[in-house]
């Protein structure tokens, strides 16, 4: 059996946390009795939740932003067999900065400029795979 690249792991791990993201904004908005609401009917507004209930729905969607471009970058590089110390590094610290990203916006810790900085540096390690994968080709 083959080796199974870092890179690929990292991309497992990477979805599962995408795919397990959404708990803690479902906790947030069943923990929570907004009267007159039905949620049922119609969701109701973030802004009458906590605050941390709106973070963590903002954190689902700021790891989606990035976790498909991501994705795409390191199949395509698994195609191309274009992995290096490059890309098994720079997956690596993107994985890293997406679970301080999250875990920084739910809790609050985040804040300005450390969340922006923390996406940033997600959107380098993309144009860095991106680069890999034109080197790769």
């Amino acid at each position: 059996m083959e080796s199974f690249p870092t890179e690929l792991g990292v991309l497992t791990c990477l979805m599962i946390l995408a795919a397990s993201l959404w708990i803690p904004y479902i906790v947030g908005v069943n923990k929570y009795d907004v009267p007159g609401s039905e949620p049922f009917v119609r969701p109701t507004p973030l802004e009458q939740f906590p605050a941390w209930v709106h973070r963590a729905h903002r954190a689902h969607l700021n790891l989606l932003e990035q976790a498909l471009p991501f994705a795409v970058l390191v199949l395509l590089l698994d195609r191309l067999d274009g992995f290096t110390a490059l890309t098994f590094w720079t997956c690596i610290v993107f994985f890293w900065i997406r679970i301080a990203h999250a875990a920084g916006m739910i809790m609050g810790w985040a804040a300005m400029p450390l969340r922006p900085l923390l996406f940033l540096v997600g959107w380098v390690c993309c144009l860095l795979l991106a680069y890999a994968v034109f080197a790769a080709s």
